[in-house]
């Protein structure tokens, strides 16, 4: 029972979580297509890497679900990780992509955007429609209404794959991101300039050499003063003559 409530409120703090997967359930194919094919070609394998790499290779940390289930610290983890670990990838294939999600997110403060959120449930939706669809047609014994649920429990099937895929994909995007697998970042977009304001003694520079301020003297150019300076009728050079003022 304590448990169980410690899951609840962990769920509680979930949603305060403020940061953000580096890349949306949307976005994973392009991200990283071959993983993501590999993930669903493969889904327990590499269920099984990414939870023992979230765990950084040290299984000796191994619990069954991540210790989110009633049934996590039970079953013997200790004396052999690796293979309660291959056992629940293999039975509780679901279960052991969102302890993984769970462990990321407890970890790294990370929430869920309702994009995921949504695609997450309308995953769990059609899975019980279809369900609800196959005991219908148990019961009733229509032809038309069994050809419906085989349908909507394909469709199911394709949709839970594809987004357990996804979801491992999100995972292993993360990682390599606390693991510093990316490289340098790329040069974004220079700041924003601002437009001067009128109380602003100087206004910013944008797109402008820099100007001297009042007060200075000119630039000195090279042959200055002009040539023919000073003009006709002014005295010469020498003026005033010598000896001025008289005595």
């Amino acid at each position: 029972m304590g448990r169980q409530q410690h899951n609840l409120d962990q769920m509680k703090v979930r949603q305060d979580y403020r940061n953000l997967w580096h890349t949306d359930l949307m976005s994973t194919i392009q991200a990283d297509t071959p993983y993501c094919c590999l993930a669903l070609w493969c889904g327990p394998c590499v269920s099984y890497l990414l939870r023992k790499r979230a765990l950084y290779n040290d299984m000796r940390r191994y619990v069954c679900c991540a210790g989110y289930l009633p049934c996590s610290g039970r079953c013997g983890e200790s004396k052999c990780p690796e293979f309660c670990l291959a056992t629940e990838v293999c039975l509780c294939f679901g279960n052991s992509v969102a302890s993984t999600r769970f462990l990321l997110q407890d970890e790294f403060n990370i929430q869920t955007t309702q994009c995921d959120n949504c695609i997450i449930g309308f995953m769990f939706c059609l899975q019980q429609v279809a369900c609800i669809f196959s005991i219908v047609a148990m019961i009733v014994g229509s032809e038309e209404i069994s050809e419906a649920s085989q349908i909507l429990s394909l469709l199911s099937d394709v949709v839970y794959c594809s987004v357990c895929a996804c979801m491992q994909t999100q995972h292993k995007i993360e990682m390599d991101k606390r693991d510093g697998v990316f490289g340098p970042q790329v040069m974004g977009v220079p700041p924003f300039q601002n437009m001067s304001r009128i109380d602003q003694p100087i206004p910013p520079n944008v797109g402008y050499p820099p100007q001297q301020g009042y007060g200075h003297p000119p630039p000195q150019h090279q042959g200055y003063p002009p040539a023919g300076y000073p003009p006709q009728g002014y005295p010469p050079a020498g003026y005033p003559p010598a000896g001025y003022p008289p005595k």
